[in-house]
């Protein structure tokens, strides 16, 4: 039985001081410290990370590289804010983003602290550069907690209600969803054209394509539970967008930074966008986000539109230069590549022996393990996630779940073969438990969930 005392302690005094809206709970774990992909907790309780910081840390925690320069940089400079001066780490990471990120066109970069302000400045740009006032984002969606990035997410009543009325000019369409298909039975390609219909439909009669200044989309939809889109449709979304003078924006926050096995989540599916919005791994944990666009788009914004004292901060930034060095000096992508295509085969394999699991799906090391009540319903199977995800935390891994339903499989990238497995071994032998109803109803109470 492992010692948590510690743990229970700091989870009792932060319940009692800090904001019940800031947090989502899943079991009383109090991180110490961490390296590469494994934690320990306050107890020295080991575990394999399975969540990086909810996508934040692509790099593993604490890289020798990374340490290294952000305690160089900060011994000479924290902070001069750039919204009056200039220095040097800025200049040289926005000249690694312009170069890695789609697009052989003109590009610009302007720096944000997290991914929320970074969507924001996204419909600040698509605005200002077509002078249209609409912006579409998918049902489902989710791209964070300022106005602007609530406003365009659609996959929580909690984010919303109370705090209206939110942002105006937002729409929301359907995302193409090939396992929970509008139409069951539906092929993903008939999925993608009823999603595309709908666009078309609302261009006919309360959307005029005239007044859309951008679609706002994650290539894979994150905390919706990971749904990866046909490529048809968003080769079909940048043509309907291109015929109509529309922005086509990615929102790579959780997909980018070679979660995928691509430097971004929309290299996927062949498609190059207007701009990309970044977030999370970018500095490997460090506050740091920003949009790189056609340059053409961004210099039409006028100070002080959209900047922040902080925002690209000398710190941050070095700290994203040498994520960009370990992603690309030591292989990373082909590593997740070839890792993701044998961990999903063996979620693939348990879904022969659960009947609760009814999809597994993803690209990279960005996997999720959808969990049902019933493999014809697709009804979610919250309890199984939950009870699953606790299971597997007292057995040494840190798992989590959101959508209600859909374990999350995104690891740090560094992760290694070793781990891997036995990260899987947990999961599969909590799932064995959990079949034989070996886990008690009584974690229901202790795992609130995403």
């Amino acid at each position: 039985m492992r010692d948590l005392t510690k743990c229970l302690r700091l989870v009792d005094e932060d319940r009692a001081l800090t904001s019940p809206g800031a947090k989502v709970h899943y079991y009383p774990l109090a991180i110490k410290s961490g390296r590469g992909s494994t934690i320990e907790d306050l107890d020295g309780n080991l575990y394999i990370d399975m969540l990086s910081s909810a996508g934040a840390v692509n790099t593993g925690h604490c890289h020798p590289k990374v340490v290294e320069a952000i305690k160089k940089q900060a011994d000479s400079l924290i902070l001069y804010t750039h919204v009056y001066m200039y220095h040097e780490p800025l200049v040289s990471l926005t000249k690694e983003l312009i170069s890695i990120t789609p697009g052989d066109f003109r590009k610009r970069v302007f720096f944000g602290l997290s991914g929320s302000d970074a969507n924001d400045g996204a419909i600040k740009l698509a605005r200002v550069s077509t002078g249209r006032p609409r912006v579409v984002s998918f049902i489902r969606s989710y791209h964070g907690s300022t106005y602007g990035a609530i406003s365009l997410s659609a996959v929580s009543l909690p984010m919303s209600r109370k705090i209206g009325p939110l942002l105006p000019g937002i729409h929301h369409m359907p995302f193409p969803d090939p396992y929970r298909a509008p139409i069951p039975g539906m092929s993903p390609d008939e999925v993608s054209d009823y999603c595309i219909d709908q666009i078309k439909i609302a261009f006919e009669n309360f959307m005029p394509p005239d007044e859309v200044s951008a679609f706002i989309i994650e290539p894979i939809q994150g905390d919706s539970g990971l749904i990866v889109p046909p490529a048809k449709f968003l080769r079909d979304l940048r043509a309907l967008c291109d015929a109509n003078g529309i922005l086509l924006i990615s929102e790579e926050v959780q997909q980018g930074f070679g979660r995928t096995g691509r430097w971004f989540g929309i290299e996927n599916f062949g498609v190059v966008p207007d701009a990309v919005i970044l977030g999370k791994s970018i500095a490997s944990g460090l506050p740091l986000s920003g949009v790189v666009a056609r340059a053409e788009l961004i210099e039409k914004l006028e100070a002080p539109v959209h900047l922040f004292t902080a925002g690209g901060n000398p710190v941050c930034c070095a700290a994203a230069l040498a994520t960009i060095d370990v992603l690309r000096g030591e292989d990373i992508l082909t590593h997740v590549t070839d890792l993701g295509e044998r961990a999903k085969k063996r979620f693939l394999d348990m879904r022969e022996k659960f009947e609760f699991i009814g999809d597994v799906r993803g690209i990279g090391l960005s996997i999720g393990v959808d969990l049902v009540t019933d493999r014809q319903t697709k009804e979610r199977n919250r309890a199984a996630a939950a009870k699953i995800t606790y299971r597997a935390w007292e057995k040494g891994l840190l798992l989590s779940f959101f959508s209600g339903s859909v374990l999350r499989i995104q690891p740090p990238l560094v992760i290694t073969d070793d781990e891997m497995n036995r990260a899987i071994d947990i999961i599969e032998e909590s799932m064995e438990e959990f079949d034989k109803g070996e886990i008690p109803d009584s974690v229901l109470d202790s795992v609130q969930g995403w």
